[in-house]
């Protein structure tokens, strides 16, 4: 029944005007016209990202959204000259190159938003 319709990762935040900074500005994301107060939507790709207040907003210790990116550590360079700082964790089977979690072919990276909700990069 799901399987032809889309899909959004929805992402909880403190401050709405603070994500907008960060989801726009740091990341790139082209903003959505809004229309409730408190909630924005970010286009990427061919999907979304919603975010919305919350005060459940940073709860979420799991990765909330992923997004795949044709060159990893371009876009690790890019975040970095923005000031994102990345994740660092340490799981069996796993190696890191940088900030580069590397599993056999898979490449991954991890950093926050400022709320502390993990978000993932995943690409060559």
């Amino acid at each position: 029944m799901l399987n032809t319709n889309d899909a959004v990762a929805t992402i909880a935040v403190k401050n709405i005007d603070v994500a907008r900074n960060f989801y726009e500005g740091v990341l790139g994301l082209t903003p959505q016209p809004a229309s409730e107060q408190g909630v924005m939507s970010f286009r990427t790709g061919s999907t979304t990202v919603l975010v919305y207040t919350s005060q459940f907003a940073g709860t979420n210790r799991a990765t909330a959204a992923t997004w795949n990116v044709e060159d990893l550590d371009r876009v690790i360079e890019f975040l970095k000259s923005k000031g994102v700082a990345f994740e660092h964790y340490d799981m069996p089977g796993v190696t890191r190159k940088g900030d580069v979690h590397v599993t056999g072919s898979s490449r991954a990276a991890w950093f926050k938003d400022p709320d502390g909700n993990i978000l993932a990069l995943v690409g060559r």
